[in-house]
């Protein structure tokens, strides 16, 4: 069993470090991540500038194989397919722990569900993991004892081509398991006024901040509903954007 590991918040991070060593307790596992932050890339490729591939040499992810790269969390979805498998089969590709939830609209903005896409594409059945804190010292005991088992269930139970699953995880005891789809939201006031001096040809300075808005919070079979009730929410995904209602 051939198992791809990636992430979009940097080698190193605590989710992608205990996901790699849960998937080591079922098959061999090769981590392939990039060297830094790529949060919010979505699957973001490397057009015009060059991707490397580094080995890191010392680790303690159980036998595992880890590389980095200066691309993106689909850049490494690429690397993994084309040189590091190039002449074997890629039979999992699975992605986070992210720092931060994915749920709704989040998903579309997501470099680890942007890798899960990519993989898709390829025909790589993929998961991708998600945790409703950006903290990067977050709590992830309560997630750990479902990481090998629920990903196990869904490989074997069979992933449809051209999909994927987007698994968000809410912070603390997990009370159950729920099927969900994308709740429908939006994000408001994005844009915040930097309050620095700004170079004299400048118009204006902004970071992103803003706030997600629920546009259903009555609705409870939404993927935010459910990590808002302690339930770890499985949702699936298709690269397939095509909306078959509007033909």
């Amino acid at each position: 069993m051939n198992i791809v590991v990636v992430n979009d918040d940097g080698w190193g991070t605590a989710g992608i470090r205990l996901l790699a060593k849960e998937m080591t307790r079922w098959g061999q596992v090769t981590v392939i991540a990039p060297d830094g932050a790529r949060s919010g890339k979505g699957a973001a490729i490397s057009v015009e500038t060059p991707i490397y591939l580094k080995r890191v040499e010392e680790h303690d992810l159980n036998g595992a194989e880890v590389y980095t790269t200066n691309g993106t969390p689909a850049d490494c979805v690429k690397l993994a397919r084309e040189v590091l498998f190039a002449d074997k089969q890629i039979d999992l590709l699975v992605s986070g722990i992210n720092h931060g939830s994915n749920a709704s609209v989040n998903a579309m903005y997501s470099g680890t569900i942007g890798a899960c896409l990519v993989a898709a594409e390829k025909g790589i059945p993929a998961v991708g993991w998600s945790i409703d804190s950006h903290a990067m010292d977050v709590d992830l005991h309560w997630l750990q004892p479902f990481l090998l088992e629920v990903t196990q269930h869904l490989y074997e139970e069979g992933i449809a081509p051209r999909t994927c699953f987007n698994i968000n995880a809410p912070v603390g005891e997990i009370e159950g398991i729920r099927w969900t789809r994308q709740c429908v939201g939006h994000w408001s006031n994005e844009l915040v006024p930097l309050a620095d001096e700004l170079p004299q040809d400048v118009l204006k300075g902004y970071k992103l901040a803003g706030q997600f808005i629920n546009d259903e919070p009555d609705a409870g079979d939404t993927d935010i509903w459910a990590m808002q009730h302690q339930l770890l929410s499985i949702t699936p995904l298709t690269i397939d954007w095509t909306d078959y209602g509007s033909l």
